[in-house]
């Protein structure tokens, strides 16, 4: 069964003796493994109890196909209920798993441990994902990325921990920064809660000095070259944001986020507002580093052409789920597009 978005995190605090494999998959890795660290302390307690707790990875099935049986059907060392997890866990593990679920599903009994597979993004034709969304005593928990709503929440959630709230500009700032992991998230706030220390509210100021990693300084430069039409740079920064681990969805959401910025400067400029007034209505504001070459990409882009952009990057979004194709390709493929007309609007 597939557990809807708004049950997962009940679900994860308590899983229920009935369910035999629990699938936690999805393209924001860090919150894979906080669902998947949750459900084990959820089951045995804590995650790493050796007499509760066995972790396999691919790997390990290849070597010997039998022991992810062997392990979800051995009792607890002095009772309870083991866990076992599965990292790295694709469709050529779903016959091993299905045999999990037919063996230990032929009986009502609650099963002696719970199969944590632990997965990365996984299309709807997925043979894993498929077996686990069909089984009733399978649950496939979607980790999709934080984004809006969702990520302000974990932001203000996390710095509550913390004694602290933010400003609603640096709110604002975190939410446009961050996302792409929920446990790089969750690290971040916890390293601006430390610079904060001593304060009731973090400021604009705190998040632009504290927050930020390599992989984040590369998807921006990576964004700013797509729509200024510098393919080169564009072509460079995006390598490096990809060896660094972030996704092809961040990337294009990133962009998608940077074009609506665009069109809501475009748009008021083409009701004859000047480019200074209509940039100060942008919560938050661009960064002091970027500012004039946002503006000058604001100058550059007609409102038409950055409604086409943002057309063309949710055709990626979905392209990149749907279709099946290489995603760092069309994500690729589709800055350069945007690059190209950004090159061409530049010298308009």
């Amino acid at each position: 069964m597939k557990i809807p978005p708004r049950a997962i995190d009940g679900f994860v605090r308590k899983p229920g003796e009935d369910v035999i494999i629990a699938l936690v998959y999805g393209p924001d890795g860090g919150l894979v493994r906080e669902r998947a660290e949750t459900l084990t302390r959820s089951v045995a307690g804590k995650t790493d109890d050796p007499f509760l707790v066995t972790e396999l990875t691919a790997a390990d099935l290849r070597a010997d196909p039998a022991r992810l049986m062997d392990e979800a059907a051995a009792l607890a060392f002095g009772g309870g209920r083991r866990v076992v997890r599965l990292r790295g866990a694709g469709d050529d593990d779903a016959k091993g798993l299905a045999a999990v679920l037919e063996t230990l599903g032929a009986s009502d009994a609650p099963s002696p441990a719970l199969v944590i597979a632990e997965a990365g993004e996984l299309g709807p034709r997925s043979k894993l994902r498929k077996l686990v969304e069909a089984a009733a005593r399978g649950a496939a928990l979607p980790c999709y990325l934080d984004d809006g709503r969702g990520l302000a929440e974990v932001i203000r959630e996390t710095l509550a921990g913390h004694g602290l709230r933010p400003s609603a500009d640096a709110l604002a700032w975190l939410v446009q920064h961050l996302g792409s992991d929920r446990r790089v998230t969750r690290s971040e706030i916890d390293k601006l809660a430390l610079f904060c220390a001593g304060k009731t509210e973090v400021s604009l100021d705190d998040c632009a000095a504290v927050v930020g990693d390599a992989s984040a300084m590369d998807l921006e430069q990576a964004i700013f070259a797509a729509t200024g039409g510098e393919m080169t740079v564009l072509e460079a920064a995006l390598a490096r944001a990809f060896r660094e681990g972030e996704s092809p969805i961040t990337v294009i959401r990133a962009a998608m986020r940077h074009m609506q910025r665009l069109h809501q400067v475009t748009g008021a400029m083409a009701e004859g507002s000047p480019i200074d007034a209509a940039m100060k209505m942008l919560k938050p504001p661009p960064f002091f580093k970027v500012a004039d070459r946002f503006r000058a990409q604001a100058r550059a882009w007609p409102v038409g052409q950055v409604e086409a952009a943002l057309a063309l990057l949710s055709e990626a979004e979905v392209g990149c789920k749907t279709t099946g194709m290489p995603d760092q390709l069309l994500c690729a493929r589709t800055l350069m597009q945007i690059a190209q007309a950004g090159r061409r609007a530049r010298r308009a």
